[in-house]
């Protein structure tokens, strides 16, 4: 039985990958390595396809210092600022979303937290969208505490998002304004209280193959089934403007690899997307990504919903199926 083999079984039969089996997928032959995670996608998930969509609630001004955002107040990146936006535009983009077929909706605030004023305006607002249309509620708005946390569970937030970025050894060369272990506080906080919890990060910000290994298994530690893969789009006025592009390869074989470290788990097609051709992103789908955020992103532009929906289906997914994972 070779490596590859042994690694397949060994997942398909509940087992979890430690470090140096994971990082022995980095020298598998590719094909035969996508053709596994394919696999595995299948063997534990089904045809289910998780799809959610985003309001960028909050746009600006962030006091951190993260060198991939275009939200840092500390980088000249031109993009547009606004305070949090209305109930009635959210509202609106609830029932448009719903009317979709989007999954899920969630609110994104720009900053290091959301405060008190804001919380206030904040659940308010969900409850809005929930009576509107029912839609299923999201929520990312930075290192809350319980106090927040709590106010966004009873206004219906059932997901909290909170990505770790990159793997934590290489954290701190792109933030130091605040700390993966301050993250993590409020993952755990989150995930106590009763929220499913979403969290993944970029890839292509110089972080080494090994450190994407690194990033995975520090998903799979922490249990996390739900997991936004980024591509980073450079941000000129940004640090990482001039990064250059993954490759085809890296970026299918950093899915093929979070598929076997995160046998359980979603992962979602997110930002950088719009800039792979068709047949990578249908390779992608073929490998692992079963699941994807829909429309316009933060910054960025996203993709077109019946564009994307055709895409996922004709790939043998299914949009009808619950996809709400374990807490």
């Amino acid at each position: 039985m070779n490596n590859l083999t042994f690694l397949k079984q060994k997942v398909l039969s509940g087992g979890l990958l430690n470090k140096k089996e994971a990082l022995s997928l980095l020298d598998i032959d590719k094909p035969e390595l996508y053709e596994a995670s394919h696999d595995i996608t299948r063997h534990f998930l089904g045809n289910k396809f998780d799809t959610c969509s985003i309001i960028n609630a909050r746009s600006g001004n962030c006091g951190e210092d993260c060198k991939w955002c275009a939200q840092s107040a500390h980088y000249p990146t031109k993009i547009s600022t606004y305070p949090l936006v209305s109930e009635k535009v959210c509202v609106e983009h609830a029932i448009a979303t719903h009317r979709q077929g989007i999954g899920r909706l969630a609110l994104v605030t720009s900053g290091r937290r959301v405060n008190e004023s804001d919380m206030q305006q904040i659940t308010r607002i969900v409850q809005a969208m929930k009576t509107s249309c029912g839609i299923k509620c999201c929520a990312s708005m930075g290192l809350l505490g319980q106090e927040e946390l709590q106010a966004l569970r009873e206004s219906g937030v059932e997901n909290y998002h909170c990505n770790i970025e990159t793997a934590p050894s290489y954290f701190p060369s792109l933030c130091t304004t605040h700390t993966l272990e301050q993250k993590l506080k409020t993952i755990r906080l989150a995930r106590e209280l009763g929220f499913r919890i979403c969290s993944g990060g970029i890839i292509g910000m110089g972080e080494s193959p090994k450190q994407r290994v690194e990033m995975a298994l520090f998903l799979q530690q922490e249990g996390i089934l739900s997991i936004p893969l980024n591509l980073l789009q450079p941000i000129p006025g940004t640090p990482l403007e001039h990064m250059p592009p993954l490759d085809e390869d890296e970026i299918l074989t950093t899915i093929a690899i979070f598929r076997f470290v995160n046998p359980k788990a979603y992962l979602r097609f997110s930002g950088g997307r719009a800039r792979l051709s068709e047949a990578t992103q249908r390779k992608a789908l073929h490998i692992g990504i079963n699941a994807a955020i829909m429309g316009d992103l933060l910054t960025t532009i996203g993709s077109r919903v019946e564009e994307d929906k055709q895409l996922f289906t004709s790939e043998g997914y299914s949009l009808k199926e619950n996809t709400d994972w374990k807490k």
